[in-house]
Order: C-alpha cells, then sequence, then structure tokens
C-alpha cells in the first residue's frame, strides 16, 4: 500500500505485533506507488451447482497462500442455511488470470462451504486422508435440517440449492497488460479474512510457482537466520521478502526501477519457474555469501539497533557478487562502509529511490573490495 518514508511512523509501527509478526525489528521502506490500471468488470450469478463444477475442474482456484480454509462445520452450515432460507448471500471476488481461471480474491470460505456441501464431505482439501461428512449442524432458525447431508435433503430442496445462485465480480486487468499488478492490490484491499495479509503472503498467492519454494528453503539457512537475529521463520514472511529483494537485486541492482513493491513483484512474476541461469548462479552463490558473511561479522544487517533493509540488499548483494572477498576483507572493510558519509545518506530516507539504490550498491561494492570509493 503507498504510504510516506517517515521514521516516526516507522518506530510506531515497529511497536505493533500485529502488524509486524516476528520480524519487528526490520526497517520498512515507505513510498509512494503511483498506480493506474484499466480494469474490466464484469458480475455474474452462477448457480451453486455451477461454482461446485467450476472448483473440481480447476476454472476456480484458491491462492496457494497460507490462511487456508478455516470455517468450522457449524459457520458453513449457518450459511447453507441461508441460501434455503432464500436470504441474500455476499458476492465473491474472482480474478480472471492469464490462463482464464477465476482465481478467488475474496470468498473463499463461502465457496468452498457450498462446495463440501454439494460434495458430501467437510474440508475435502485440507484433510486429504481424512473426510469427515458434511452434515448440517447448529442451525437455529431451520433445526428440522440439522443432521441432514446433502443427499438427504428432499429432491425439492436439493433442487432448489444447486439451481441457486450467487453473484460474483470478475475482474481482469487490461492494461497493462504484461504484468497483473492490479490483483495485488485488490488482494490488498478486498481480503476480508481478520488478518490482513502481508505484501510477500500476497505475492506469493499471486506470483505462485518454484520461487515460493526455493525461497522458503534458503530462508532456512542458518547463517541467514543468524543475520537477521531471528531463530524462526517470520509468520508473514518478512524475511522471504527480504530474500526476494536480494535476489532481485543481484548482478541486476544497475537496472532497477521503483518503486521496490512494484520492482519485487515484476521479479517474481517473472521467475516463477526459478529455473534461470540468473537463478541457479543465486542458489549456488547464496549460502556460500551468508556463510562468509555471518562468520566475519556478528550483526551485518543492523548498523544500528535493528535490521536496516538497505544495509542488508547491499551488503549481501555485494559479498555474493564477489566470489574472491575474504573474510579478513570483510571484517576490515565493513567499518570503513558504515563510516562512508555517502553510504550513509543511502541507507536512510527513501530508500528504495534508484539514486539510492544504484549508489549505495556501488559504494558497498568498492569499500567492501579495498576500502575506497
Amino acid at each position: 500500500m503507498a504510504s510516506e518514508d517517515n521514521d516516526t511512523e516507522d518506530d510506531n509501527e515497529e511497536n505493533n505485533d500485529e502488524k509486524y509478526g516476528d520480524l519487528k525489528s526490520v526497517r520498512e521502506d515507505k513510498e509512494e506507488v503511483p498506480v493506474e490500471f484499466d480494469i474490466s468488470i464484469s458480475p455474474s450469478d452462477p448457480t451453486l451447482e455451477n461454482l461446485h463444477g467450476q472448483i473440481d475442474r480447476n476454472d476456480i482456484i484458491i491462492p496457494d497462500y497460507q490462511r487456508k480454509f478455516v470455517w468450522n462445520m457449524n459457520q458453513s452450515s449457518r450459511l447453507i442455511e441461508s441460501f434455503l432460507m432464500g436470504l441474500p448471500v455476499p458476492q465473491v471476488f474472482l480474478y480472471v488470470n492469464q490462463e482464464s481461471q477465476l482465481e478467488i480474491i475474496d470468498g473463499q470460505q463461502r465457496l468452498l462451504s457450498i462446495y463440501y456441501f454439494l460434495d458430501g464431505f467437510f474440508d475435502k482439501f485440507n484433510n486429504v486422508h481424512k473426510h469427515r461428512k458434511f452434515k448440517l449442524k447448529g442451525l437455529k432458525n431451520r433445526p428440522e435440517y440439522n443432521g441432514k447431508a446433502f443427499v438427504d435433503l428432499s429432491d425439492r430442496d436439493q433442487r432448489r440449492l444447486r439451481n441457486m445462485s450467487l453473484r460474483a465480480i470478475n475482474i481482469k486487468q487490461i492494461y497493462p497488460d504484461k504484468h497483473n499488478n492490479s490483483v495485488f492490490h485488490i488482494f490488498e484491499r478486498l481480503n476480508t479474512g481478520g488478518t490482513n495479509l502481508k505484501p510477500q503472503e500476497i505475492r506469493n498467492a499471486i506470483y505462485r510457482g518454484e520461487i515460493v519454494t526455493t525461497l522458503r528453503k534458503l530462508n532456512d539457512n542458518p547463517h541467514w537466520r543468524k543475520m537477521l537475529g531471528m531463530e524462526k521463520p517470520d509468520r508473514s514472511e518478512r524475511d522471504v521478502e527480504l530474500l526476494l529483494r536480494v535476489f532481485s537485486l543481484f548482478h541486476n541492482w544497475n537496472e532497477y526501477e521503483g518503486p521496490m513493491l512494484r520492482h519485487l513483484n515484476k521479479t517474481q512474476d517473472k521467475n516463477r519457474d526459478f529455473d534461470s541461469d540468473h537463478a541457479n548462479a543465486f542458489l549456488s552463490r547464496f549460502p556460500q555469501a551468508a556463510k562468509l558473511l555471518s562468520d566475519a561479522i556478528e550483526k551485518p544487517f543492523q548498523p544500528s539497533q535493528r535490521v536496516n533493509t538497505a544495509v542488508l540488499d547491499s551488503v549481501m548483494v555485494a559479498v555474493m557478487e564477489n566470489t574472491n572477498l575474504t573474510q579478513e576483507q570483510i571484517k576490515t572493510n565493513y567499518p570503513l562502509l558504515l563510516e562512508s558519509e555517502s553510504f550513509g545518506h543511502c541507507i536512510v530516507g527513501g530508500t528504495a529511490d534508484k539514486g539510492k539504490v544504484t549508489l549505495r550498491h556501488e559504494i558497498a561494492r568498492d569499500i567492501l573490495n579495498d576500502g575506497t570509493h
């Protein structure tokens, strides 16, 4: 979301456990993100039977983020009761992806409750080896339906339920046509799961692929975790986002175009398969550089009391790009880097600005290599 680079705001957010999770020490870049899209929005009223079939055929898909189906059988039963009573049910939002599939943006609990009841088994997707029959329970307005599965309903009620419709809002990005960044912002605004998803969680849902699995594995690297000062991965995947940031700038910082949020979106979208020469070079070099830097400097990303993302991306990338760099060079030259007035200017205030990104990477490369710039 768009916000300004503001030290006071950072300090306030750092103390907000709900917003920052386990990675409270990370200094975030605040940036205004100019965004403009041409979006096609078309409503539809598919029947519940059609929705069941679309989910079965993967015409409607559930984005692959951590927060799965969370309703219990009572909650899902009350939704079915609403349909049986003829009451209105809130609309769902679906995103038309490049494969013409409909990605669920908002309404996963409702859609899966419908699917599970018509299918007969509750929470079928989450509990692959333990299927529970879906029998309505906890109903107060229509208690006569308690204990009944779909097949137990009368022919009339089955027919009514299959032919009931649910309003769906189908969203498709027309412009720009190369990157579906709009769905990132739509996810961010429409997600109503109780706990707002963080940028990397949304990113992993939209730009899913091998890159998600690989970055999560690299995130478990003990030297990386030591440098972050965190034993366990962050529940909102801010540490995975930092890895994506390093990957995006590795041998590419000269080509960086801000803002950082859009840059990271494009990087993950472009590298979903994570099988390019660039990805393979990153996979090979990252563990080597992480060990080298971790052994040389105790807290290389914390020039003060907290992790600074600008220091992190420039120092980590400089070490990764110079395969001849020694531990002794790092120990000797790292303090000189932090003493550099020019480098200091690039790691505070608007650190995602193109000029600052380019300059701090140049300075980190030069000073860590030979102590001068």
